[in-house]
Order: C-alpha cells, then sequence, then structure tokens
C-alpha cells in the first residue's frame, strides 16, 4: 500500500489534481472569508437597526411627557424577556433606576458594548446597546449577541465541514482519476519498452473516447506501424537484395574466371569483358536506384519544388513512349492533358521519371496488342493521374507487395528488371503528398496517383 502511495504521488497527473484541488481550495476558504465578513456585516447592521427601532418604540410612549406610561412600556419589555435576551433600563439622572431589567451605568450615547461586568447583566453575556436621554432621564436598549454570534458559529462549521468535505473529494477524485490516467501513460510507457525490445506489433490500447491521449495514442501507433513496414521493408530488402545481387555477383563471377582461364590459354576474351561490364553496369543501376530512393523519402529534393503542370508531363511522355510502343505492338493514348487547371508542386524531374516508369512498367509486362492510356482530371482540390492499360494486370492480393523494394512478381527473376521501379514511384509519390492506387480495369491494371492541388 505504501508502495502504491509512493508510486501514486510521483504520478504526473495525481500532482496536477493536487495542484487543482489546492487551488480550488484556495479560492473557496478566500471566497468563505469574503461571504463570512459581509455575512457579519449584515448581521451587526441587522442588530443595529432592530435595537434602534426599539428604542424608538420604546422611546414613542413618552410623547406627552408620561413618565408613568413610559415606566410601563419598559416594565412591560423587560417581563417579555425573561432570559434577559434584550435588556432595558430607564436611570434618571442621578444614576438611579427608574424601570427595567438591569441599569446602565457609565454608557455614552449612540450604540456601544458591554458585558456582565454591568449589574443586573447575566455572566458571560455580551451586548449591543443604545442610549440616549428622554425629559432628561437616560434610556438604554440592549439586545443580546448570542443569537448572532450563534449564526456566526454556524456559519463557520458549515465553512468547515463543506471545506473537509469538499478536499476529501477533491484529493479523492483527483486520485482515482489520477490512478485512471496514469494506468493508460503505463500502457503507453510498456508498448514502448515492447517496442524497444524488438515485438514491433504491439501497439498502445484505445478506449475509444476520443480523448487527447487517445489521439496521442492513434498517432503513435501510426508511427509504430510506419516503423513496423520501414522495418519489414529493410528485412524484405535485405533478403531481396542477397537474392537479386548474389545471381549477378556469381554469374560476374564466373565470366570472369572463364576469362582468366581464356586468357591463360591465349583465347580471345572480349565477349566475357563485354559480358562482365554489362552485369557491372546492371549491379551499379541497382545500387543507384536503391540510393536514390533512400534520397528521395529523406525529402532531399523538396527544395526544388515549383509549380508544375502535370498534364504537359505527361504529354511529354506520351510524345516520347507512342513510337516505342507501336514498335513493341502494343499503343499508348493520352486524353484530356495540358490542363491550366491541372498545376501541382513538385520537382519535374522526379515526376517525369515517376511517370516514365509506369508506362515503361506497362509496355514491360503487358503483350502485343494492350492499349495503355495516360490521362489527368481535376478533382475537387486534388489533381488525378492515370496509367491504365488492358493487359494482365496484378493479383489483388500482390499489388501492395510490388511496391516494396525489389519485390518482383516474377519470383524466378527469368525476366529483366531490377524490382525497384514501383518502389521508385511510391518513394516520389510520398515526397509530392500524393496518394497512389492499383485498380482493377476488368481486364488490366490502372495506376491512379492523386496530388493536392497548387494552391495560389
Amino acid at each position: 500500500m505504501t508502495g502504491t502511495w509512493s508510486r501514486l504521488l510521483r504520478s504526473t497527473p495525481f500532482r496536477l489534481a493536487l495542484t487543482f484541488a489546492f487551488l480550488f481550495m484556495l479560492a473557496f476558504v478566500l471566497s468563505g472569508a469574503i461571504v463570512y465578513q459581509m455575512m457579519s456585516a449584515d448581521l451587526a447592521e441587522r442588530l443595529d437597526d432592530t435595537i434602534k427601532e426599539t428604542y424608538a418604540v420604546v422611546a414613542a410612549t413618552y410623547a406627552d411627557n408620561d413618565l408613568k406610561e413610559l415606566v410601563e412600556t419598559i416594565e412591560s419589555h423587560s417581563m417579555r424577556s425573561p432570559r434577559k435576551e434584550q435588556l432595558f433600563s430607564l436611570t434618571d439622572a442621578a444614576g438611579t433606576r427608574l424601570a427595567g431589567n438591569f441599569i446602565a451605568a457609565g454608557l455614552p450615547d449612540g450604540f456601544s458594548m458591554f458585558n456582565a461586568e454591568m449589574p443586573g447583566v447575566p455572566p458571560g453575556a455580551e451586548y449591543r446597546a443604545y442610549s440616549g436621554s428622554i425629559g432628561g432621564n437616560n434610556l438604554t436598549v440592549a439586545f443580546s449577541l448570542d443569537e448572532t454570534e450563534e449564526l456566526e458559529t454556524i456559519m463557520l462549521m458549515s465553512f468547515g465541514w463543506a471545506t473537509l468535505i469538499i478536499t476529501g473529494l477533491a484529493v479523492t477524485g483527483g486520485a482515482l482519476l489520477a490512478s485512471r490516467v496514469q494506468s493508460r501513460l503505463d500502457g503507453i510507457a510498456a508498448t514502448m519498452v515492447d517496442v524497444s525490445h524488438g515485438r514491433l506489433d504491439t501497439r498502445i490500447p484505445l478506449t475509444g473516447k476520443g480523448d487527447d491521449i487517445d489521439i496521442v495514442s492513434r498517432q503513435v501507433n501510426a508511427a509504430l506501424d510506419r516503423l513496423s513496414a520501414l522495418v519489414e521493408g529493410m528485412k524484405q530488402v535485405s533478403a531481396n537484395i542477397a537474392h537479386d545481387l548474389k545471381t549477378p555477383l556469381n554469374r560476374l563471377q564466373m565470366i570472369l574466371d572463364t576469362a582468366s582461364e581464356k586468357n591463360l590459354s591465349g583465347q580471345e576474351i572480349s565477349s566475357e569483358l563485354a559480358e562482365a561490364h554489362a552485369e557491372s553496369l546492371q549491379i551499379n543501376e541497382t545500387f543507384d536506384a536503391l540510393l536514390r530512393i533512400a534520397q528521395i523519402e529523406a525529402g532531399a529534393r523538396r527544395a526544388r519544388f515549383t509549380e508544375v503542370d502535370l498534364g504537359e508531363i505527361l504529354k511529354i511522355i506520351a510524345e516520347i513512349y507512342t513510337d516505342v510502343a507501336e514498335d513493341d505492338g502494343k499503343s499508348l493514348s493520352a486524353s484530356q492533358l495540358h490542363q491550366k487547371a491541372e498545376r501541382i508542386h513538385g520537382d519535374r524531374e522526379l515526376l517525369t521519371q515517376m511517370f516514365a516508369n509506369l508506362v515503361e512498367n506497362a509496355l514491360r509486362h503487358c503483350p502485343p496488342g494492350t492499349t495503355i492510356k495516360l490521362s489527368v482530371t481535376r478533382r475537387g482540390e486534388r489533381v488525378v493521374a492515370s496509367v491504365a492499360d488492358n493487359g494482365p494486370g496484378i493479383p489483388a492480393d500482390e499489388r501492395e507487395k510490388v511496391f516494396q523494394r525489389l519485390y518482383r512478381l516474377d519470383h524466378s527473376r527469368s525476366t529483366p528488371g531490377s524490382g525497384l521501379g514501383l518502389s521508385l514511384v511510391r518513394a516520389i509519390a510520398d515526397l509530392h503528398g500524393a496518394s497512389i492506387a492499383l485498380e482493377d480495369c476488368r481486364p488490366g491494371l490502372a495506376v491512379v496517383v492523386s496530388f493536392p492541388l497548387a494552391m495560389d
């Protein structure tokens, strides 16, 4: 139990809850003190008004200089206050008692305070009095402060109990809320510990309330998804590099061994050298593509962004590859291109390479007779470009995998290519804040890239 409280006291949410409770209690006490002072002043003022009003009623009986009626009135009022909550005194100029239930001695005219030191005053009592002169005699009306003090005591007790109750509720509520928040923070910490130990599939549990912790947790989970995908991609890349580069390196070694043997026997080795040169170029191209993708993903090219017309880029691609497609027994057509409403912010060189890769990919993997269509349209605040064909397409379960580096549908690697074309396309799209999707044309495939519109 001690450990739990110690841990709770170190908890930031609990400390914040205690701080809030302290500030709330401080405000409550200060406001209570102000209310108490105001109520005390109001009670004192009301008491003075009552005393003065009673004095005026008693004094009014002496209107006809009838001392007897005044004495009878005072005696009547005195008899109605057997416990001496109210005191009345009428004395002559010499201080001799004429009427009343006590003798007022030495009290000044107007309001004053006195206690049990006077004759006839109960012990321990305190009174508020009003004195004045009537026909040469001194009249004093006094009211006990017991009722006022009792009301003030009730107020203080009420504020005291309210303070204790509110303090208890604030601390208890703060502890409960802090423990709930702390448990969620512990869940985040536990997830981070698991991730640090290599369990990248661990995710922060969400409550579904949509509060700030859920929002942060969702963002962290998204970052973990991205991290997991990157690590998985690195594993896949490592495996594919080992597979893809080991074969050409072995082939290069065999070619060089053959050339070395021929050279020792005096045979011609120019064909072997040419073949070795081609193999080395292919290996270098693979590494260059990997480095280029890494450079693009690092965002180094974002500084070169300008406003470009996407339709104009696709028009240039269409002009370049139309003859290439015809030579290969395929057709390439373009529509809705070169419209000024399709301007985006981007790197012209990278965008040209991206669409060139998509067209080359379609030409490489589609049979003769295939039609390839390029288009670009405006959809709200997005510019959507498409490279579509009616070829064999890509199986649905392979469409996301083809964006992985060195991943190839031809797992035997019997066809030319490095498996980096679509990886480069995805990297360029991500750099431009674009989304990319592979859609089924039935038959064929459409690569759809959606860019944010360039805003003025």
